[in-house]
């Protein structure tokens, strides 16, 4: 679904990303890992198209983002990001409808109030849904940009994708896991998602395959259990670790400091 190859990107002469190559097949979740100053966040926007062109063309569903008309472009790709607005005097129903604005003009249709009702039951914000926007807590604000995400793509549009740049921040536990189960039953659909995570448990845990930076190159691309292995984690992270079977699935699972 996604191909990109030598992505590069300098900041005031500093390289943050030295020609990474990705290729996202349909319907899998990738993950991005790795130390601060990796260029996790950097990638993901790149891959975005929200940095300016790369030198070599990134290719969705076959076809350059120059290529996509722009309101289809916004039916098929959405991105959530991890610095949002958090002063927007909307309630939390008006700034999850916002996510609905590439399909009407003036006033939103029915299935367009359904689609904002849905994502807010996913991410369990519905009894929110009148409140203030301002007066949430971060995780809250969190889940309500993430139902605004969904929302977005709720659409009979075949293989969507979606970028996610460190979506858990400010969740507890329990939605942690409700929102990964929620990208795992998105992708399942044979859309794409691509993420950004700190937690190496939770991205062994749900992710397809595993790209790990380090300095703005990948030290390794391949499925968790091939990535997460005591050697490459410990050296890339420069902490010692041990690696113990999961006992949720066959994917490895990390413990510093052994």
């Amino acid at each position: 679904m996604l191909e990109a190859y030598k992505i590069s990107y300098a900041h005031r002469k500093s390289l943050i990303l030295q020609n990474i190559d990705v290729s996202v097949n349909y319907g899998e979740l990738l993950v991005i890992v790795g130390p601060n100053g990796a260029g996790k966040s950097t990638l993901l926007s790149m891959l975005a198209n929200e940095m300016g062109k790369n030198e070599e063309p990134i290719f969705f569903k076959k076809k350059t983002f120059e290529e996509w008309d722009e309101k289809e472009l916004a039916h098929s790709k959405a991105k959530f990001s991890q610095n949002n607005n958090h002063d927007i005097p909307l309630s939390v129903k008006d700034v999850v409808l916002m996510g609905r604005y590439p399909y009407f003009n003036a006033r939103p249709h029915k299935n367009d109030l359904e689609a904002v009702v849905k994502a807010m039951e996913e991410t369990d914000v519905a009894t929110l849904k009148d409140r203030d926007y301002t007066t949430l807590s971060g995780g809250e604000k969190q889940r309500v940009h993430l139902a605004r995400v969904l929302a977005q793509l709720d659409n009979d549009i075949a293989h969507k994708l979606v970028f996610l740049d460190e979506p858990l921040n400010n969740l507890d536990v329990l939605h942690q896991h409700r929102i990964l189960h929620t990208v795992k039953n998105f992708t399942e659909k044979g859309n794409t998602a691509v993420m950004v995570l700190h937690d190496l448990n939770l991205a062994a845990q749900f992710a397809d395959r595993i790209m790990l930076l380090k300095k703005g190159k990948i030290v390794a691309h391949d499925v968790p259990d091939k990535v997460f292995t005591k050697e490459i984690i410990s050296k890339v992270y420069n902490f010692p670790c041990t690696i113990c079977p999961n006992p949720v699935n066959k994917n490895p699972l990390i413990i510093f400091g052994i």
